[in-house]
C-alpha cells in the first residue's frame, strides 16, 4: 500500500510541468494578490472637471486625508473608462458650476463612478466624508449676511462646534495573521483552489496505471484488491497533502503567513486533502481517457472554487449565493480558515467544519472505490 502511494506522489514531480504548476505558480499567485490587496493597497480616485479654487481646495482635502491616491483626469468620458478598466478604483466629476453653486445658495451633486468591489466602496464612504468636511463650511457662509463670501468662510472655517465624542477601547488579544490580510487570504484561498485542482488533474496517473495495465497486474498478484484500492486512495491524498504543504509553508516563509493553530490549521488541510484525494479517486476510476479526467478536472476545480469562495470572498456574495456556495467542500474550509486566521480560532472551534469535510471525503472514497473495484474485476 505504502509502495502505491510512493509511486504516485514521485509520478507527479517527476513531470517538469508540474515542478511549475505545483510549485511554482501557486507562489507567485499569492504573491501578486498579497500585493495587490495587502495592506499597504492604497485605491486610486480620479478627479475631472471643474479646475476652480473651490474644486481645488477639495482636491487638496481628498490629498491630506491620506486614504486614497488622487489622480487628475481629463474629462468624464476618460473617468469612466479608466474605471471600467480597473485603472481607477473610482472617479469623482466635479461638475461646472460647482464653484458658483458653492459660494450661493444651489444644490449641487458630484457624481462618482466607482466600481463594485470593496476597497472601491470603502474608496466612496471616505470621498463622502472628505466632501461633507470641505462643503460644510461653505453651505454655512453661503446663508451669513456680513461681508464678502471669502470672509464669511474663514468665520466658519476657524468656528469649531462641540460634537457628540465617541469613547473607544479595543479588547481581546488581537489575531496574529502574519504581514497583512492581502497575504493572509490569499494564501487561503489559494491552498483550497489548488489542492482541489491538483488533485483532480492528477487523476490521470490513475487512468495511465489503468490503460497500461499496470492495476491488472497488480490485481492478478496475491495481494488483496482492498490493499491496491487503499494504495490508491493514499496516492491520491499523498499528492493533495502534498500541494497543500507547498502552499501553506511557502507563504509562510516567503510572505509571513501565520495559519493560526498549528493542530486547527493542520486537521483542516488533512481534511481537505481527504476530499481532494477522494474526489481524484473518483474521477480517475470514472474517465477512460486522459483527456477526458484533464478537462473534466479543470471544469469541476475552477467551478466548484469559484462558487466555494476560492475566486470571489463569501463576505461579497449575496444570501442565497452563500448557501449554494456551502454545497461545495471549499465553502467549509474557507469558514474554518476564517475561524483560525481573523479571529485566532483552535481546533475546537473548527470542529463543524472538520465535520462536514470529513463526510464529503467519506462519500467521495466510497465511490472511488466502488468504481475503480468495478474497473479492475470486470
Amino acid at each position: 500500500m505504502i509502495a502505491i502511494a510512493w509511486v504516485n506522489l514521485v509520478r507527479l514531480f517527476r513531470a517538469r510541468a508540474n515542478l511549475f504548476f505545483v510549485v511554482v505558480f501557486p507562489i507567485v499567485l499569492i504573491m501578486v494578490l498579497g500585493l495587490s490587496f495587502g495592506s499597504g493597497f492604497v485605491p486610486r480616485l480620479g478627479v475631472a472637471g471643474d479646475a476652480g479654487a473651490r474644486a481645488a481646495e477639495l482636491v487638496a482635502a481628498l490629498e491630506r486625508s491620506g486614504r486614497m491616491e488622487v489622480v487628475r483626469v481629463g474629462d468624464d468620458a476618460e473617468a469612466r473608462e479608466l474605471v471600467e478598466r480597473g485603472r481607477l478604483a473610482a472617479a469623482l466629476i466635479i461638475p461646472a458650476g460647482y464653484e458658483g453653486a458653492m459660494s450661493g445658495r444651489a444644490r449641487v451633486s458630484l457624481p462618482l463612478l466607482s466600481r463594485n468591489e470593496p476597497s472601491s466602496l470603502q474608496l466612496g464612504a471616505a470621498v463622502r466624508s472628505v466632501v461633507q468636511q470641505v462643503a460644510m463650511p461653505a453651505r454655512a457662509a453661503a446663508y451669513a449676511r456680513d461681508g464678502s463670501f471669502d470672509q464669511r468662510l474663514a468665520r466658519a472655517e476657524a468656528v469649531r462646534v462641540p460634537g457628540v465624542t465617541v469613547a473607544y477601547a479595543t479588547i481581546g488579544a488581537p489575531a496574529e495573521t502574519g504581514s497583512g490580510d492581502g497575504f493572509v487570504t490569499a494564501a487561503s484561498t489559494q491552498l483550497l483552489l489548488f489542492t482541489f485542482l491538483t488533485s483532480l488533474t492528477g487523476a490521470t496517473a490513475l487512468i495511465e496505471t489503468r490503460r497500461y495495465g499496470v492495476s491488472r497486474r497488480m490485481y492478478a498478484t496475491p495481494m488483496a484488491i482492498g490493499r491496491i484500492l487503499l494504495g490508491e486512495a493514499a496516492g491520491r491524498v499523498a499528492v493533495a497533502l502534498a500541494q497543500g504543504l507547498i502552499i501553506m509553508l511557502g507563504s509562510a516563509l516567503l510572505f509571513g503567513v501565520r495559519w493560526g493553530d498549528p493542530l486547527g490549521a493542520a486537521a483542516l488541510l488533512l481534511a481537505f486533502s481527504l476530499v481532494g484525494g477522494g474526489a481524484g479517486m473518483l474521477l480517475g476510476a470514472a474517465m477512460r481517457t486522459e483527456q477526458q479526467a484533464l478537462s473534466l478536472g479543470l471544469l469541476l476545480g475552477l467551478g466548484l472554487g469559484a462558487i466555494g469562495g476560492a475566486m470571489v470572498p463569501l463576505d461579497l456574495l449575496p444570501g442565497t449565493m452563500r448557501q449554494v456556495a456551502h454545497l461545495t467542500p471549499h465553502a467549509w474550509a474557507m469558514d474554518g480558515f476564517a475561524e483560525l486566521l481573523g479571529r485566532g480560532g483552535t481546533i475546537a472551534t473548527v470542529l463543524p467544519q472538520l465535520g462536514v469535510l470529513a463526510g464529503y471525503a467519506a462519500a467521495l472514497f466510497a465511490l472511488g472505490a466502488w468504481r475503480l473495484r468495478a474497473a479492475l474485476t470486470r
